[in-house]
Parts: C-alpha cells; sequence; structure tokens
C-alpha cells in the first residue's frame, strides 16, 4: 500500500514545480514593505505637511511603487516566470489602462469644455 506523500508524488502536485512560491521571509518582507508604503502616504496627508498638489502626486508615486511591490512579493512576477507570458501580459494591461484612462480624461475635459454653459464671474471678465 502507497503512503499519502507516494501518491503526492504520483500526481504531479509536488512543490518543486519550477514556479516561485515565495518563502514565510519573502511574505513578511512583502507584508511589512507594503504596510510602510501605505503608512508614510497617509501620514503626509493627515499632518498637512506638503500642500495638496504635492501631496496627491506623492500618494500615486507610492501607489505605483505599492503595486510593483505587490506584484514581485505576492504575484511573484518577474521577467523569467512562465517564460515571460506573465511580464508580457502586465506590459498589455498596463498599456490597454493607460489608454482608457487618458481617453477618459481626455472626453470628460473636453464635455466640460464644450457643453458646461459659463460662470457669470467668466462671462463679467470677458466684458
Amino acid at each position: 500500500m502507497s503512503t499519502p506523500a507516494d501518491t503526492h508524488d504520483h500526481h504531479g502536485h509536488d512543490h518543486d514545480d519550477g514556479y516561485d512560491h515565495g518563502t514565510h521571509r519573502s511574505y513578511i518582507v512583502g507584508f511589512l514593505l507594503s504596510a510602510i508604503l501605505t503608512a508614510i502616504p497617509f501620514a503626509l496627508v493627515m499632518t498637512g505637511v506638503l500642500p495638496k498638489p504635492v501631496a496627491a502626486a506623492a500618494v500615486v508615486g507610492f501607489a505605483i511603487v505599492q503595486i510593483v511591490v505587490q506584484m514581485i512579493y505576492f504575484l511573484h512576477m518577474n521577467p523569467r516566470s512562465e517564460g515571460g507570458w506573465n511580464m508580457l501580459a502586465l506590459v498589455f494591461t498596463v498599456i490597454i489602462v493607460v489608454i482608457a484612462v487618458s481617453g477618459s480624461l481626455w472626453v470628460m475635459h473636453h464635455l466640460n469644455t464644450n457643453m458646461m454653459p459659463p460662470h457669470e464671474h467668466d462671462i463679467e471678465a470677458v466684458r
């Protein structure tokens, strides 16, 4: 009779499948980096040490860095994973998101400019 470990190996579900599953240490490092990358922008906004436009840019910057940390430490994405197809899918996704967001912002700006009636103070400034 075979042991559960033997049965497990015969089904091809062993952990030596060529993929990076991460270690406890890597998950802890990822968690700590994510917590720090959340706490810093929170503190910047709540203390008001930066002007609002600079604080908004800092929050966006920290968010981008946190996305990279999450992809590396929790999704285990790197150029070598799955023969590079993960990275190619990521690049394609980023391109599509940039096109969708920039197109939406462009359309909303032009709708606001062309469709909104002028305000009274704008009319008085023209006279």
